[in-house]
């Protein structure tokens, strides 16, 4: 082995001592990397051998250094080291990937070739690598064929996969066009064409229309297909082919709500006619393009009424009502328009749960506050157990000071699961803080306290706390406080609501801060740290007795377990030197 790298070091003195006379180094860097190398060297002929030896060693010999300032044999000793190291770690594609980047780097195409030629032999199962492989035949090596027979071999292996083929697509597209630009340099420099091969089969797209009827037969729906047509409206020579996949698309996937989406959609693309050029005139077409989308979902309604067809058309219509216009006439057709269709979608059943929002902010911004409440109490009833809906009903009820508030927060807390009610009785505080008595206040209090669900009944007792004190002062909040601090269970905020509200006295009490303390621990003490360093801290002020700190940190140690222990530890620490 000594042998094997003393020969390998001595390959390197001339390399270096060139480098040296040029004046990339003095003899004393010349010496110390002879001497990080031997050592590295080692490392890679151990019995034992470490990936992150081969990536040192990589990077000790050149990576770093320019490319003019790198002879050859610098960069083969790189390759040579890679494919070492690629042929000991196949697995990690990342390393492999490392060396696809040196190549390209330091342009060592032939290399490329190679290196993804070993990859994927090891990795033929992952398709985003025999893409990057085609694309670099195509991009730095220029090698359409290569490119091409990449993405058959890359079929074998994955002949239903979309990317494969949409790549391929893409390619072959772009291979015409770029034959075409060549072929139209060529005529303008008055050049003749006849001693080139221009395939016409090729330059009109139709190679890669084969590509699309093979990837069609092998992977089916509207998604895919339009996915390709995507593609294809990217080049100006590929209108016939274009018409072809509409025409697909057409015949073949009526029953898919994308197709008629898509078309419905190309209606907009019609351009403006010469006489309506003013913004009233503008607005006008806009209406008319927009009255003969919704004319093509109305033709699709009656081909495939399904939920994400209505799911289409309602977003269309939401997306132009958002549109910025200042021709108000407009403005109201759009609304008039899109409240129209959800009518008709939640009439059929079929509108999603997640667009009666939309539907209700639209309708409360036309100010018609009757039809708001009859959209909110119409999604609770088509979603009666879902607490999101109920929620964002009430809201809306609540904003509208509407009567039917009080019945339907009722209702709400009959059908929505007990598990998911905390919105629910989060907002009916809110509404009957605000209108109601503070006798009918504390009765719905007194309701969620109770609550089987610890989040409502812990949440509860933090608010009902907030609200003694806000409404009763101090005297009620302590009471409060009082009545509720045996029945469990709690949250930490319950205790240190009450501590803030003991310290915002003109004369706070240390012994009934020393309570809330005592009992906050008893629920928490086991794995809040900042709980103990809150009361360590506490004893230290004035009012306290810096004397109990020691007590307490012995308390903390022994009841706090896992990692709260060091966190503690650490601020114990930074406390007692006074850095906290």
């Amino acid at each position: 082995m000594a042998e094997i790298i003393q020969r390998g070091i001595e390959d390197k003195i001339p390399e270096l001592e060139q480098l040296e006379r040029i004046g990339l180094f003095t003899k004393k860097e010349v010496k110390s990397m002879l001497k990080r190398s031997t050592t590295l060297q080692y490392k890679l002929f151990r019995t034992i051998l470490s990936k992150e030896d081969f990536i040192a060693y990589i990077q000790h010999i050149g990576y770093q250094f320019k490319r003019e300032e790198i002879e050859y044999a610098i960069i083969h000793r790189i390759h040579t080291t890679f494919r070492r190291a690629t042929t000991r770690w196949q697995e990690d594609v990342q390393l492999w990937l490392s060396h696809v980047a040196f190549c390209k780097k330091w342009s060592t195409k032939s290399q490329l070739s190679k290196v993804f030629s070993s990859m994927l032999a090891i990795h033929p199962d992952k398709p985003a690598l025999w893409i990057m492989a085609a694309k670099c035949e195509m991009e730095d090596r220029n090698s359409t064929e290569n490119a091409r027979l990449l993405f058959l071999r890359a079929l074998r292996f994955h002949p239903d996969n979309k990317k494969v083929y949409q790549e391929y697509f893409r390619m072959e597209l772009l291979h015409a066009e770029k034959l075409k630009k060549q072929q139209q340099e060529l005529e303008k420099a008055k050049i003749s064409v006849n001693e080139y091969e221009f395939s016409p089969e090729i330059l009109s797209g139709k190679l890669a229309e084969v590509i699309y009827r093979n990837a069609t037969q092998k992977i089916k729906g509207a998604d895919f297909i339009l996915s390709l047509l995507q593609i294809a409206s990217i080049f100006d020579f590929t209108k016939e082919l274009q018409e072809n996949i509409l025409e697909d698309l057409q015949s073949q996937h009526t029953d898919d709500s994308l197709t008629w989406d898509f078309m419905a959609k190309r209606e907009l693309g019609v351009a403006v006619t010469p006489e309506l050029q003013t913004a009233r005139g503008k607005a006008t077409d806009t209406n008319r393009k927009e009255e003969r989308c919704c004319a093509v979902y109305e033709e699709g309604l009656k081909c495939i009424s399904t939920e994400a067809m209505w799911t289409c058309y309602v977003t269309f219509c939401l997306e132009r009502y958002k549109r910025k216009t200042n021709v108000q006439e407009l403005k109201e057709k759009r609304r008039a328009r899109l409240l129209g269709v959800f009518q008709r979608a939640h009439d059929a059943a079929l509108l999603k749960e997640d667009l009666y929002k939309s539907w209700l902010q639209v309708s409360l911004a036309s100010g018609d506050a009757e039809a708001t409440t009859q959209i909110a109490t119409a999604a609770t009833q088509r979603f009666s157990q879902s607490a999101e809906t109920w929620s964002l009903a009430l809201q809306v009820l609540v904003q509208l000071r509407s009567s039917e508030a009080a019945r339907l927060f009722q209702e709400a807390l009959g059908h929505v699961s007990p598990k998911e009610s905390l919105p629910v009785w989060l907002l009916q505080l809110e509404w009957s803080e605000a209108t109601q008595s503070p006798e009918e206040t504390e009765s719905l209090f007194q309701k969620g306290l109770f609550s089987s669900v610890a989040t409502v009944s812990t949440t509860m007792k933090q608010k009902y706390l907030d609200w003694s004190y806000k409404t009763g002062g101090y005297k009620k909040a302590r009471k409060t406080f009082t009545s509720l601090h045996e029945h469990r269970p709690f949250s930490k905020a319950f205790f240190t609501r009450m501590i803030e509200i003991e310290k915002e006295q003109e004369r706070p009490k240390m012994n009934n801060l020393r309570d809330y303390y005592e009992r906050a621990l008893r629920e928490f003490g086991s794995s809040d740290e900042d709980l103990w360093m809150d009361y360590i801290k506490e004893e230290r002020r004035p009012n306290g007795k810096p004397e109990n700190c020691g007590t307490l940190h012995w308390r903390a140690i022994k009841m706090l377990e896992g990692e709260s222990v060091e966190r503690f530890t650490a601020q114990y620490t930074l406390l007692q030197t006074g850095h906290v």
